[in-house]
């Protein structure tokens, strides 16, 4: 889990619209009354009054309220989306991408001035967005109305996919700098800024099929048809939102016929919810024990390797999951579909520790966190197990949001994450970047390795998405060999959906739920 989006998690008896005011008005909404609005239950509500520069970005991406220059499909690959075509030079530090003919949702066209404004406010946001964290600074410049250069430092083979990144999205003049963060204001009250202190505000600036019209707090957020969309127009004329903290709260919402999605829906939950509601989808997310190599007990090697030794997955998929999880496959599990064929034999591991060391070193925490409800179980189980190889153990388990600046910086000795390999680019090289590199900013392993080091910067200057994806399989084996993580198992998850809703995506890199297509019978 990475940089996870959580603020004041409400119970579902608080989850009701308050009357705070529209955000602002939208020249694209649609007054059109066709079709039937959309009701769904959101599992995390905002963090950054919706802010394109956290986490929150996510949420308008898979409610498709927001667009970059490029998409995602299921598989990761690279598509159009505001731009129709992109071509490197310079050795890959240049990329010109070519825009389609659209519009803002409050009017206004979309080109390339208004693309380059976008990049800019992105690249001096502060905190950066992370997608940027680990690529060279990015500079972009228009080259008439409907072509952008965009230039890197480095060369990036995976800019475009770099952009399709939800917090890459491009919005209109009028969603920067507003000065108001009021209630009754223009925007959402918190929402993140840029370095010049002004708010972002994405409703009505975006360019998506739904348009956000108004944000209730962390409580409830309503979405308008975009009757200006350049593509197909959604379905449905609306979609009203409630974010529901509680996973039991909106299976039972889905259950008595109060919404007709209902994310991420906990396993304990889904075999009491009729089989024709429950969607599994495999998931690029894998739940994996991060050993800290830098300090303490796991430091050194053979430590680990006891660990390594001593987990029992499939005691964690069949009692934590009760079967709706996959047995680790490395680091990518079945949600990225490619790596299978690809996997390269892990050499190099260190022997597992005699048991009377293993009995003689100090207490080790185990730290993981409360917000996926599995995790706290897992932990326990894990517990019990690493007890037996002879471990002493004791768990810190708290709100993620309190503990991720001790995780990065190697307080636990160990520490339970699911962790989305494809978050950031849709690939997994910016993933081996972040966590497992000497500069990675999201090392909690603490693990600084020469030969994985190497091993992933020929994977991210490889162009060929071919011969990258074994170089990357590569890199994966150099980590595993390190046994700075243990991967326990891959996720997946379970979303709700109601008698009669058509159209859902069931995105395995979760950037997708409701789309132009989805509706009610």
């Amino acid at each position: 889990m990475s940089r996870i989006r959580r603020s004041r998690l409400l119970p579902l008896a608080a989850v009701s619209l308050l009357a705070t005011g529209a955000l602002t008005a939208c020249g694209g909404q649609d007054s059109g009354s066709g079709g039937e609005r959309l009701r769904v239950a959101m599992a995390f509500p905002p963090a950054q009054g919706m802010s394109p520069y956290g986490d929150d970005a996510v949420t308008l991406s898979r409610l498709s309220v927001i667009e970059g220059l490029t998409r995602l499909d299921s598989k990761g690959e690279v598509k159009p989306a505001l731009a129709t075509s992109w071509k490197p030079s310079d050795g890959g530090k240049e990329w010109t991408f070519t825009l389609r003919e659209a519009r803002f949702q409050d009017g206004d066209p979309v080109n390339a001035d208004a693309v380059v404004r976008s990049l800019e406010e992105a690249e001096k946001a502060s905190p950066k967005p992370r997608v940027l964290s680990d690529a060279g600074d990015l500079k972009a410049e228009a080259e008439g109305a409907r072509k952008v250069r965009v230039t890197s430092s480095e060369p990036d083979a995976l800019l475009p996919q770099r952009l399709a990144n939800p917090s890459l999205a491009v919005l209109s003049a009028g969603a920067y700098g507003a000065a108001d963060t009021s209630e009754g204001g223009k925007g959402a009250k918190g929402s993140g800024s840029s370095e010049k202190g002004g708010r972002v505000d994405p409703a009505g600036h975006a360019t998506g099929p739904f348009t956000l019209t108004r944000l209730n707090g962390t409580a409830s957020a309503t979405l308008e048809r975009n009757g200006t969309y350049w593509g197909d127009k959604a379905e449905a004329p609306g979609v009203d939102v409630k974010f529901v903290s509680d996973g039991t709260a909106r299976a039972n919402a889905l259950r008595g016929g109060q919404t007709d999605i209902a994310e991420y829906v906990p396993v304990s939950q889904a075999s009491v919810l009729d089989e024709k509601q429950v969607h599994e989808v495999p998931t690029a997310r894998t739940n994996s024990l991060y050993l800290n190599t830098e300090r303490g007990v796991f430091k050194d090697a053979g430590m680990r390797a006891t660990v390594r030794e001593a987990v029992d997955s499939k005691a964690l998929i069949k009692g934590v999951y009760e079967g709706r999880a996959d047995t680790p496959r490395g680091l990518f599990g079945p949600g990225v579909s490619w790596a299978q064929d690809k996997r390269v034999k892990v050499s190099g591991r260190a022997d597992a520790a005699p048991e009377k060391d293993v009995k003689a070193t100090k207490t080790i925490t185990l730290a993981t966190y409360t917000n996926r409800p599995e995790l706290p179980e897992v932990a326990t189980v894990l517990q019990q197990q690493l007890r037996k190889a002879g471990f002493k153990v004791k768990q810190d388990v708290r709100d993620y949001a309190q503990m991720e600046a001790d995780a990065l910086s190697g307080k636990y000795d160990a520490f339970l994450q699911a962790r989305n390999t494809l978050l950031d680019t849709g690939d997994p090289v910016s993933y081996l970047q972040s966590d497992f590199t000497c500069d990675g900013s999201f090392n909690i392993s603490q693990l600084c390795d020469g030969s994985v080091d190497s091993a992933v910067r020929k994977a991210a200057g490889t162009a060929d998405t071919e011969k990258r994806q074994h170089a990357e399989m590569r890199a994966e084996a150099r980590v595993l060999g390190t046994d700075a993580v243990v991967p326990l198992l891959h996720e997946r998850f379970v979303q709700g959906v109601a008698d009669g809703v058509e159209g859902v995506s069931f995105d395995p890199m979760e950037r997708t739920l409701v789309t132009a297509d989805t509706r009610r019978g």
